[in-house]
Formats: structure tokens, sequence, C-alpha cells
């Protein structure tokens, strides 16, 4: 495992990242060369900084791993959503049910209280008292958006091995970063250099 916070400023947002939280989102865990992984959610102290640096929760929320262990359960029902969206496959059953769950955690209408005084009035739940719901049907919410809207058809994993991030193409581009791009051109131009040749005519295969 690497340092988090250098991973992360060394390897830009994925195109679209920027535009859809939930893309953000799914992208927080890194597959990096030589079977590394970096994951952003992966402890407390990373998933509260993680939804602070977005505005999901306040800087004194106390994340504990009870909770962040709900955020990197939702991110992976998202990829898989992302992974069925993109093949054109039916989605796992478990992971609709998990983004509905998160959707129907916050009211979306303001509830009813009382007040001992004042009587009857109507708020919205404070979001600092439910942070982690708020968070969570947030970026369900919007990856929900992604998912059914028209940039859904521009939705694409990255072609460059082993990264795992998912963007939105942009033209014929299909890498969520230069370092990808090039490392993609690499790998093409070795196996270019490293293919047999053809046989010169007239000569039998097993002499050339």
């Amino acid at each position: 495992m690497r340092d988090t916070a250098s991973a992360e400023s060394a390897l830009p947002p994925a195109p679209g990242a920027e535009q859809y939280l939930a893309l953000d989102f799914v992208n927080s865990v890194i597959a990096l060369p030589g079977g590394h992984f970096v994951d952003l959610l992966g402890v407390p102290a990373a998933a509260q900084r993680w939804l602070v640096e977005r505005d999901l929760a306040p800087p004194d929320a106390g994340v504990r791993e009870m909770c962040a262990a709900q955020l990197r359960s939702l991110r992976e029902h998202l990829r898989s959503l992302c992974a069925s969206r993109v093949a054109g496959l039916p989605a796992l059953p478990a992971a609709l049910s998990a983004v509905n769950d998160a959707l129907s955690r916050v009211p979306t209408a303001a509830l009813l209280y009382w007040d001992e005084k004042n009587g009857p009035y109507r708020a919205a739940p404070c979001p600092t008292s439910e942070i982690l719901d708020h968070a969570l049907a947030s970026l369900a919410a919007n990856a929900a958006d992604l998912l059914t809207g028209p940039d859904a058809e521009r939705l694409t994993p990255c072609g460059s091995a082993p990264c795992n991030r998912y963007l939105l193409r942009h033209g014929r581009r299909h890498w969520c970063s230069t370092r990808c791009g090039d490392r993609a051109r690499a790998a093409r131009a070795y196996a270019r250099r490293t293919q047999p040749q053809d046989a010169p005519k007239g000569m039998s295969p097993e002499y050339g």
C-alpha cells in the first residue's frame, strides 16, 4: 500500500470525474503496476479526508471504520454497475439493492417535528447528524444520474492495463490520464518490436 495523498496528487482526475462525483468515487481505489493498489477510502482517516475535500462531510465528522466500510461497499457495487453498463449486461441484483438502499436513506421532503414551545414545524434532518447517510445518498443519486443519462454512452474503462479507473470517453481517447496513454503506447510499440517477422517468400518457415 502506498501513500494515498501522494498517489492521488500524482494522478489527475479521470475525464468526467469533475462532472460526476460518482465517477470520482468509483475511481477511489487505484490499481498500479506491479500488483499494487491505493485505496483512498482504505482507512477511516483517508475516508474522512476524501469526504471533506468533496464537501460531503465537515472536518470534525469523526469517520470510523464502520462508516469507511460502508463507503467501500457502495463503491464496489457502483463499480459493478459501471461494468454491467459498459458491457451491456444485466446488473447484479445486490448492486441495485445497495444503490436503492443508499438513495432511500435520506428523506426527499422536510419532515414534521414538534417543538414543546412553538408546536409543529417542518425541517430537513441536520446533515451533520446523519453525515454518512447523506454522503451515501448523494453518491448513489449522482451515480444513478450518470448511468441513466446521455453521458452513460461515453462511460468506459481505461484502456491501459492494469489501470482500473473509469472515464467518460472524448472522441477516440480511452485512457484516464497521460500516464496511462503513454504506458499503452509503449506496450503497443514493444509488442510490434517483439512479434515474429514473416518468413521471406520462397523460404520454408522452419528456416526463417
